[in-house]
């Protein structure tokens, strides 16, 4: 992989911690120069500062809502301008959204897709417009999640957008592939990160590290869906197969049982 990333230009929103900041530390190690955004100032400064002492020169952080696109255009800009170019776009940042259906509010939807989807779609854009220009493409990977596949009850929203996200990727995919613009929807597993907020994290989640180094292997490789775990890959191949819907059915109702009754992170 060091061949790959070394002086590649990397952007990876939601750097401060969890997947984005392990994805940024490889990088850096491979040689890259990494742009960190994240909409934490304070963590944000405190890992770049960090990071700025092993790889002086090399790694640079912009404070960033990915909900707002004319910030997602001034860090592009502002990547373009620290590194010469633009050759990953890292639509990491994202958030969990856990809450039962009628608790949520027409302004949670508005905010779970300014977030979730729309930061992506922001990022997304803004990198193929620096690609484009710049004549090498690149690559713009998006972390979707394997509730793309398989909706999680009391996850609505987290579901939706994580759906909508996987399928633009997919679709942007093809549609800029004669560009030489690799899109990748990315399925990270389940890792414990802060995306958890305080609940307790899933049995046998990944550590971060582990799950970047997959992601950045497969981004490497040129994969369309870059699958991290082997039970998301399953849950890809299951969930919509029309002779398992009976079973499907038994699963998640089992899983919206055990949520409504407070266990939010059963699986």
């Amino acid at each position: 992989m060091k061949t790959f990333y070394a002086n590649k230009v990397a952007v990876v929103t939601g750097g401060a911690s969890g997947i984005g900041l392990a994805m940024t530390e490889l990088m850096l190690g491979f040689g890259a120069v990494v742009i960190m955004a994240d909409i934490n100032e304070t963590g944000l400064n405190a890992e770049s500062a960090r990071l700025e002492e092993q790889y002086p020169g090399k790694v640079f952080a912009r404070k960033t809502d990915i909900g707002k696109a004319d910030e997602v255009k001034a860090l592009v800009d502002h990547a373009v301008e620290k590194g010469g170019r633009l050759d990953l776009m890292f639509n990491n940042a994202g958030l969990g959204l856990t809450k039962p259906i009628d608790q949520i509010t027409m302004d949670d939807w508005k905010f779970a897709f300014d977030v979730n989807f729309y930061g992506a779609l922001y990022g997304t854009l803004e990198a193929r417009r620096v690609m484009r220009a710049q004549g090498g493409g690149g690559h713009i990977a998006n972390t979707a999640s394997g509730i793309a596949f398989a909706p999680m009850p009391l996850q609505a929203m987290y579901s939706a957008t994580k759906a909508a996200l996987h399928a633009l990727t997919l679709s942007l995919r093809a549609e800029c592939w004669d560009e030489n613009i690799f899109l990748h929807s990315v399925i990270p597993g389940t890792v414990a990160t802060p995306i958890f907020a305080g609940s307790r994290v899933p049995k046998g989640a990944l550590k971060p590290e582990e799950s970047a180094r997959v992601i950045l292997e497969k981004v490497k490789d040129n994969m369309r869906i870059v699958f991290v775990t082997s039970s998301d890959m399953d849950g890809a191949k299951n969930c919509n197969h029309p002779d398992l819907q009976p079973f499907m059915d038994d699963y998640f109702n089992h899983i919206a049982a055990a949520r409504k009754a407070g266990n939010y992170t059963a699986m």
